[in-house]
């Protein structure tokens, strides 16, 4: 690989680091699987990067390239484990009350892995068609799916804010 695409990879990871994080956070519990998975995307980014064609934005194409290998990871992990129980983060502030923007991200990671990717990327403002295109879905199904993901998530934060 040249220098040039080595340097243009670097530029556009250093300005994209936070889709990894995100995806990440939003999948994995265990700290030590975050860093693994961290440096996993990023080598798997590498490897893909010179196929790159750029027919769709770079934070699209990571964010493609980081939902493949955290599924992979957690269907590896399941696999050796049978099966995981995620456990809840503390959602309390001191006070008792809910942390809002915790409690929500606590409601999507409540989500199936489809679903939960569909709101993340949607709360990152990418357009309903990019959506389907990471995804591989048709437009419309995601725009439905996000009508009904709205609703389930406001109708589960009522009840968990007003019983």
């Amino acid at each position: 690989m040249s220098k040039d695409l080595k340097d243009k990879y670097v530029e556009l990871i250093q300005k994209n680091e936070g889709i990894i994080h995100k995806v990440i956070n939003l999948h994995i519990d265990n700290t030590e699987d975050k860093k693994d998975l961290f440096q996993e995307i990023l080598l798997q980014a590498w490897k893909s990067f010179p196929k790159f064609e750029e027919r769709s934005s770079f934070s699209t194409w990571l964010y493609r390239v980081a939902l493949n290998t955290v599924f992979t990871f957690k269907k590896a992990a399941k696999k050796k484990v049978g099966t995981s129980v995620e456990l809840l983060p503390d959602t309390k502030t001191t006070e008792g009350h809910e942390k809002p923007h915790e409690l929500l991200y606590l409601l999507i990671r409540n989500l199936d892995k489809v679903d939960r990717t569909i709101m993340t990327l949607h709360l990152d403002s990418y357009k309903n068609k990019e959506i389907a295109e990471i995804l591989g879905m048709k437009v419309n199904h995601v725009n439905v799916k996000i009508h009904r993901l709205k609703n389930q998530i406001i109708e589960s934060y009522k009840k968990a804010t007003h019983g």
